[in-house]
């Protein structure tokens, strides 16, 4: 990285980056966002939007001109677009500027499913659940998962349990694991299935459902073998963290807050 001040002024009004939902307020702000997330690089940042932005709330004409000759390329790469915005403030080494045109390259030969999929997996990233599920549901609605797309719809169902599992809806993540297990039979998806099964279920409940599912009885043994040592492991972590005369369940309940702080976004 070459660059750590801001040497340009800072916007009135921000750009909006529709797909996530970030306000950006200065061209060192857009760099950062473009350097460390490079694969959400789409539409709705290069294009002519953004081009008026940093023309009329930041005064960068000599850029603007540089990017509209890059939208008007025929090849319609991208990484002209891009480096130009680095280039602009000298925010990246030579071999940080590889990084990127590399990457940006790999990102036009994505699909838009797998495009929403990596920009869902970033809200998730940003506690923004909500956001991200309905993504995620997009991309199960228009995608028939064929022999070609089922570890993929696999690999959405897995994200969309995870991000139920965040916000405590442990029915609705362990309803997404089942589905994503019925596509490609993964271990790891059934031990997240059976692990949240008895955060919801009775004891009865939970043996039933297990007979029920016909799977591998010694899979199941030891995924619960290894689900007891992981709540004595947390036991012991969150004991440590705390003096004698402090209250676990203060605790938790905090831990359970940082966890819902995306909720309703």
């Amino acid at each position: 990285m070459a660059l750590d001040l801001c040497t340009v002024r800072t916007a009135e009004h921000p750009f909006l980056i529709g797909s996530v939902g970030i306000r950006i307020y200065s061209i060192e702000e857009l760099c950062f966002f473009l350097y460390r997330n490079v694969c959400l690089i789409d539409e709705s940042i290069v294009g002519e939007m953004l081009v008026d932005w940093l023309r009329d709330e930041l005064g960068l004409t000599r850029l603007c001109r540089r990017l509209r000759d890059a939208l008007d390329r025929p090849d319609k790469d991208d990484s002209y677009f891009v480096l130009a915005i680095f280039g602009e403030i000298g925010y990246l080494t030579l071999d940080e500027q590889r990084r990127v045109k590399s990457e940006l390259i790999k990102n036009q030969l994505l699909t838009e499913d797998e495009r929403e999929k990596l920009r869902a997996d970033y809200l998730v990233s940003c506690a923004r659940y909500k956001a991200a599920e309905r993504s995620y549901r997009r991309i199960l609605k228009r995608t028939q998962p064929g022999s070609a797309k089922a570890i993929f719809c696999a690999n959405v169902w897995n994200n969309l349990g995870c991000a139920y599992a965040m916000e405590f809806r442990f029915e609705k993540a362990s309803e997404c694991f089942l589905e994503g297990w019925k596509l490609t039979h993964s271990r790891e998806l059934m031990r997240k299935y059976v692990s949240a099964l008895p955060l919801f279920l009775s004891g009865e409940e939970y043996s039933a459902k297990l007979k029920s599912l016909g799977a591998d009885p010694v899979l199941i043994t030891r995924i619960q073998e290894w689900n007891v040592e992981r709540v004595k492991s947390s036991e012991e972590k969150i004991r440590a963290r705390l003096s004698p005369a402090d209250d676990p369940r203060a605790e938790i309940a905090a831990l359970e807050e940082e966890y819902r702080r995306g909720e309703g976004l």
